[in-house]
């Protein structure tokens, strides 16, 4: 059976619509990407959009709505192809709405008021899922995968399994995060922020930039249109923050993605990576890359053009990919050309690349061991 991912909305740090993510991806621009404190991948999209008969204002509901604006058309012509309660909504995030539920418990706290329910209710996971559902009218099941820089990948695989299995015709499924001061401040407790432009795979790389973004597909069955081919998982449990240096759960995950594809390593033209700047990461996932397809694949890292999604950060890479399927383009790795000694040898993509792309692999690694891959082709 075939899948295709039909269309997309997207927003991220790049732009908020198809032409202004390409025109800047491509460019390798990234003047998206803001400085204050530390470096910030912002989306444009303006603050409090969302409907006002939510009881609270989430960022998250501002990103999402921008994102389902763009594909509204094929929303409504899926609920005049297929019965409402066969079309699902899964989505992966990390923050849901942790960034305005700390301001008001930090308000009840120093007020000595009791937290209102409904503060504590934007903290549940389930609550991106079921703010599509009200906007959209889909009535299948509808959840949220949190598992950290993985959850908008693995999503993908729970959504085929949903068509596969006869519960649903087509899944509305993506990721989004929005931006988040307890995120920012944990990933500072841990040294992982970076105070200039992520710089992956280089030896001078120091950390991560955080970024908001939205990206929402709708999975099908079907032969035309970008396809969804391969899908590997994996959890190798190494350690809580830490990747396994071996690569050995990349690799596996990698190698399920090109099995379940029917592809072999070759056949791959574009890895892009999860590459987020840190040391332990691009030690690690260069490691794995080289071990599998040696020095031949283009490579990139997106986060120095969008800034680390988290949640989201699977949906994104696979938006960006999406877009270079569907309009045949490259985008560069963004870096300062000086390439780590410690990193395994690997062919980073440039501005000016031409090749032929048809398979594009994607990552996301994510703490506790959680990893995800996941090709597409034309």
């Amino acid at each position: 059976m075939e899948y295709v991912l039909k269309n997309l909305g997207f927003v991220c740090a790049l732009g908020d619509n198809h032409n202004d993510i390409i025109q800047n991806a491509r460019s390798g621009d990234t003047r998206a990407m803001f400085s204050g404190n530390v470096i910030v991948g912002d989306e444009k999209v303006p603050f409090g959009t969302a409907p006002v008969e939510q009881v609270h204002d989430l960022r998250m509901y501002d990103l999402i709505d921008a994102a389902l604006k763009q594909i509204m058309g094929d929303i409504e012509l899926l609920k005049q192809n297929y019965d409402i309660n066969c079309i699902g909504i899964i989505v992966g995030s990390s923050n849901t709405g942790v960034h305005e539920a700390q301001k008001h418990i930090e308000h009840a706290f120093q007020n000595n008021i009791e937290i209102e329910k409904s503060v504590l209710n934007e903290l549940e996971l389930g609550t991106p899922a079921e703010y599509i559902k009200k906007q959209t009218g889909f009535n299948g099941p509808a959840f949220t995968i949190s598992t950290a820089c993985s959850s908008s990948l693995k999503v993908f695989e729970s959504a085929r399994r949903l068509i596969e299995n006869g519960i649903c015709d087509a899944v509305l499924v993506g990721g989004v995060d929005g931006r988040c001061d307890f995120a920012l401040n944990g990933f500072n407790a841990l040294s992982a922020l970076s105070k200039k432009h992520t710089n992956p795979m280089s030896k001078n790389r120091d950390g991560i930039n955080l970024g908001e973004g939205a990206a929402l597909f709708i999975l099908e069955r079907g032969c035309c249109g970008i396809k969804l081919l391969g899908i590997g998982e994996t959890s190798d449990a190494y350690h809580l923050t830490s990747p396994d240096p071996t690569g050995a759960g990349a690799i596996a995950s990698m190698n399920m993605a090109l099995k379940d594809a029917g592809l072999k390593p070759d056949d791959i033209d574009f890895i892009n990576m999860h590459g987020t700047g840190t040391i332990a990461n691009d030690a690690m996932e260069s490691l794995a890359i080289n071990t599998l397809f040696g020095e031949n694949v283009l490579c990139a890292s997106t986060k120095p053009l969008t800034g680390h999604t988290l949640g989201a950060a699977g949906a994104v890479s696979m938006g960006l990919s999406w877009l270079m399927l569907k309009h045949n383009f490259i985008i560069p790795h963004v870096f300062d050309g000086e390439f780590g000694d410690d990193c395994a040898k690997i062919r980073l993509a440039k501005i000016g690349d031409t090749v032929e792309i048809n398979h594009i692999l994607c990552n996301a690694f994510a703490f506790g061991g959680s990893n995800a891959s996941l090709i597409i082709g034309k």
